[in-house]
């Protein structure tokens, strides 16, 4: 009797779990966590999913305890993880944005560059990746691991921090100033180097990746259909260069025609008023949940 065939993939505890659990669902995979279990559910009985802290992902991945896992690409850099990046996934809590490690100081600091560093002390909880930097750049300072609230360190305790940011509105509101970015990260779906050469195995991951970019692909796009005389299709195609390749089905109306394509949501607020007054009639717009390209 053959062994049934499971894969262990790793999703990120704490600030993006909910975000990953949702673009999970939408990719076909619904995923429950209970309260009562570090182990959730999944509705794919292939699959087992674990929980873990995104900064712990790449080293479990690694070693094995994990066949995959989605953990951003600063954890890669900073665990110094062997691992095979399979893909990117640009989503996050607060934008499509990726997040920036950068190096901050209080606004006020005479600061100006990394060089005036120089026998400083730095708070941050990427220790390696802002020893790199400082290496690189030919600084010595004191690198302290910060176990969180690292923004209040800055004005008492350290001259400078390393800290994760988006938007930088938690940086400006307590008053902080970005000198230098270390490094730009974005989410990233990685595999253990022995589950990837494995066939079946790598063959479920690349198809929970094509499903994930799928969902991801359509969340930033709509569906468009509408009816038009025939006669103002050319017209129509030509003045409104956001309809690339639309599919054209003929009506059973003799000199109609039914089109449909897929946009940018954020195109739809101008293209929608533009197709009306260009003589389309019975526009819908309507979400997408995948789109695979």
């Amino acid at each position: 009797m053959n062994k049934k065939q499971v894969l262990r993939f790793g999703l990120p505890k704490g600030s993006l779990q909910d975000a990953t659990i949702e673009k999970m669902a939408k990719a076909g995979f619904n995923v429950s966590v209970s309260s009562r279990s570090y182990i959730p559910y999944v509705d794919d009985p292939e699959l087992e999913i674990r929980l873990i802290r995104a900064q712990e992902i790449s080293r479990y991945v690694e070693h094995g305890y994990l066949d995959c896992g989605i953990t951003g690409y600063d954890w890669i850099q900073e665990n110094g993880s062997k691992v095979h990046e399979v893909g990117e996934f640009l989503f996050s809590k607060a934008t499509r944005q990726p997040a920036r490690w950068v190096l901050a100081v209080p606004e006020n600091s005479p600061v100006k560059t990394v060089k005036d560093l120089q026998g400083k002390r730095i708070a941050t909880e990427v220790v390696n990746l802002t020893r790199k930097y400082l290496w690189r750049n030919k600084v010595k300072a004191e690198v302290e691991f910060s176990w969180g609230a690292t923004e209040v360190k800055a004005h008492e305790l350290v001259d400078a921090i390393v800290e994760i940011t988006e938007t930088g509105s938690s940086l400006r509101a307590n008053k902080l100033r970005i000198v230098d970015t270390l490094l730009t990260s974005t989410p990233r779906l990685i595999a253990n180097q022995a589950s990837w050469k494995d066939s079946w195995k790598r063959q479920k991951i690349e198809t929970m990746s094509l499903l994930l970019r799928g969902a991801l692909e359509a969340e930033a796009k709509v569906g468009l259909k509408m009816n038009l005389e025939r006669k103002n299709l050319e017209h129509l195609l030509q003045t409104l260069p956001a309809l690339r390749k639309p599919t054209i089905s003929a009506l059973s109306q003799e000199g109609w025609v039914a089109v449909e394509t897929i946009i940018d949501e954020h195109v739809a607020r101008e293209l929608i008023p533009a197709l009306k007054r260009a003589g389309a009639e019975g526009i819908i717009e309507y979400p997408l949940n995948k789109v695979v390209y």
